[in-house]
């Protein structure tokens, strides 16, 4: 870990080797979503605000970006929502003029782009990477679990003025919760607001680590393919699946894994316990605990003080 506010490069399922750009204190979210990996929101907000310096986060990236690593992006993401920092497009304007050999993408939940500010801030990025989980208020409200003041509409609102503004790509999420957005009349209304936002393409995503909520379940292969084929696959949309041979990645390193099947061995621990001992970021060490999970190498269980990781 370079510092507090950078993780990486990790290797991405969707970015490759993504160095990340953490800007908001850990699970601090205008979204409480029922599946969400990192755990429960801890500060529910729709502020915005200097959540971490600016220009230690710039200091941070001119370190790191003056060693010319390999990297296939610089990520703005984290374990909150990264809009919440209202100096954000600062922070991506010193990269595009200090670094443009690099892209710059932006994972964001959408909620906040709306406002006017929020979209200006991140135009000058390549790829917008936002999620549209439910079109309608109901199922919106039970699976994003949103702050007070946000409606799906005004989301949807949002996204379709940053599709009409913005010149790089857009490539939107949606994450399949089996009961909930997975009906014919939900998926009906989610693909005519895809269409109005036109995106590149549309990632069709499911769980694959346990959420916040134990009932949350993933979705079965087969019906992601079915939901995908509704979205125009494989041109429109795709399954989002993991990346073959992750190991291979620029960003992936030998130590990490080795370091957490040694400390597994002795006994079960939380991802913060696995990034306190491995001295990286929490969602670095989220990246290599899916790469073990995929191999059948460790199993994440529920307990009561929360998801534990243990050699399976």
């Amino acid at each position: 870990m370079i510092s507090s506010y950078l993780f990486g490069p990790v290797p991405s399922r969707r970015l490759g080797a993504s160095l990340g750009v953490d800007l908001i204190p850990y699970k601090t979210c205008s979204y409480d979503c029922v599946y969400c990996e990192c755990g429960p929101t801890t500060n529910h907000t729709c502020r915005r605000m200097e959540y971490v310096p600016t220009g230690e986060v710039i200091a941070a990236l001119d370190t790191c970006l003056s060693a010319s690593p390999a990297l296939d992006y610089i990520t703005f993401a984290g374990s909150g929502e990264p809009t919440l920092h209202s100096r954000i497009g600062e922070i991506i304007a010193f990269v595009k003029e200090r670094y443009p050999e690099y892209r710059i993408a932006v994972l964001t939940n959408g909620s906040l782009l709306s406002d006017r500010r929020v979209r200006d801030a991140v135009l000058s990025s390549d790829l917008i990477l936002p999620s549209m989980d439910a079109a309608s208020e109901e199922i919106f409200r039970q699976i994003n679990r949103p702050c007070a003041e946000l409606t799906c509409a005004a989301v949807l609102s949002g996204l379709r003025a940053l599709a009409e503004e913005y010149s790089g790509e857009i490539l939107l999420e949606i994450f399949i919760v089996p009961g909930l957005n997975d009906s014919p009349e939900e998926l009906a209304l989610l693909r005519e607001a895809v269409d109005s936002i036109e995106p590149v393409r549309v990632q069709i995503n499911t769980l694959d680590r346990p959420g916040v909520e134990a009932w949350v379940r993933p979705a079965s292969p087969a019906s992601l393919e079915g939901i995908a084929a509704l979205f125009g696959a494989p041109d429109g949309a795709e399954v989002i699946v993991p990346a073959a041979a992750r190991e291979s990645t620029a960003g992936f390193r030998q130590d990490i894994p080795a370091t957490i099947l040694a400390t597994l061995a002795r006994r079960p621990c939380t991802a913060d316990d696995l990034s306190q001992i491995a001295g990286v970021h929490r969602n670095e060490i989220s990246k290599y605990l899916l790469v073990l999970q995929e191999e059948g190498r460790i199993e994440a269980v529920r307990e009561k003080r929360g998801i534990f990781f243990r050699l399976t």
